[in-house]
Parts: structure tokens; sequence; C-alpha cells
């Protein structure tokens, strides 16, 4: 990895038509900025680069001089894809049996413990705080604070740092908070363990999220708007 940023730090230089040292004018810090991050996304992508040969892709198309056809350069690219897309395909596949796998022993082990309550569709909860008020129905709008983590300690989402609370209906969210909320009289606080099947499932969320991704909420419900 650290050989193929090297090489990609070198031909960005070439190409910018500079010595190795520091971008001086507003051309070449562009030039530069911008070819770092091309760069920078591609080695992230786990994509290897060639340093000698993407200087000379780059020189060649400016000066208009390539060394492949057209269709030697889409079938190059079409294959490179076909391949990245397959080993991408492959690691979130053995990402998701892992997250399974795990999720399943935390929420066994979870279960065991005082205060956790199990139920049929495999959502588990810990009641924090015993509210008082009424519960909402799937068609009402509620306003809540929550934090969420990963079963992991890793936190993905936060009301409370952002510090205002979410307003949503409750039957637009995630089915695990769907089935929670509808039992929290308003003025609870609820830990929420969700599998994933009751989450985001196989897909995952963001970057944040992998597939098949236990989580875990601190839920405050606030109020039924």
């Amino acid at each position: 990895m650290v050989r193929r940023i090297v090489l990609a730090s070198v031909a960005i230089l070439l190409l910018a038509g500079l010595a190795v040292g520091k971008p001086k004018t507003v051309k070449e810090r562009n030039s530069y900025a911008l070819a770092v991050r091309m760069v920078q996304n591609l080695v992230g992508q786990g994509m290897e680069l060639d340093g000698k040969a993407f200087v000379a892709g780059v020189e060649d198309t400016l000066a208009k001089k390539l060394q492949m056809t057209e269709d030697e350069i889409a079938a190059t690219l079409k294959a490179l894809h076909k391949k990245t897309s397959e080993e991408m395909a492959k690691k979130m596949q053995e990402l998701a049996e892992q997250n399974k796998k795990e999720g399943e022993k935390f929420l066994a082990s979870n279960a065991k413990l005082a205060g956790v309550t199990s139920l049929d569709s495999g959502l588990q909860y810990k009641i924090l705080t015993k509210g008082t008020g009424k519960m909402p129905k799937e068609t009402d709008r509620v306003e809540t604070h929550y934090v969420g983590t990963l079963i992991n300690g890793k936190e993905f989402d936060s009301s409370r740092k952002r510090g205002k609370p979410a307003v949503f209906p409750v039957n637009g969210v995630i089915k695990g908070w769907t089935e929670a909320l509808t039992r929290m009289p308003v003025g609870s606080k609820w830990m929420l363990y969700v599998p994933s099947h009751l989450a985001y499932g196989e897909r995952g969320a963001g970057q944040d999220i992998g597939p098949n991704a236990t989580l875990i909420f601190e839920v405050e419900l606030l109020a039924i708007k």
C-alpha cells in the first residue's frame, strides 16, 4: 500500500511538471491537490497503480498520442470493473456472514442479562426510565433523543450530539424502532438491541453500518407530535 502511494505521488509531481517539492503557483497547487485526491480515492478502493504507466497515460492523453485504441481501453476498463466488482461483492459477503455470527452471539449473551426483555421478533430491550405518557401508534409522529452504536461500542449517530431531538413518523424508521416505539409510553428511555433483520439487513447503511449489523440504541421518547 505504501509503495503504491509513493508511486502515485511521484506520478502526480511528474504530471504537474514539477521537481519533487512543494507546489507554489495556484495552478500547480490546484493540479497537485486534484491529483492527490484522485489517486487517494483509487488507492482507497484497493486499486493497484503503476506509477510509470499512470504518468504515461496522462501524458499521452494530453499529447493526444494514445498507445492503446479506444476499444482496447474500453475492454480493459470493463474487465477491471468486473474484477473489482466481484472482489467487492466477495468481501461484502464475507463481512455479512461475520457480522451475522457476531450479532447472533451478542444477542444470545445479552438476552441472559438482568432487565433485558426479548420479543418474538428478535428485538431486545431494557427499560432505563419508565414513562407515564401515552404510547404512540404507527401512524403518529414522535420526538426522540437517541444514540446509536455498533455492538463493538462504536457510535454512528447521535441526536444528542447534534443538540436537537429527532422528529419522524413511527412507521418511517427501521422495523426494530417501530416495534419498540409502539410499546413505549412518552417519557420512557429504553436501550434497544436490534438484530440486523429489524435494522438495515444485508444492505447495511452508509460507511458505518455494515451488512447484517446488529445495532444498539439508547432511545428517549420525548413526545408524540
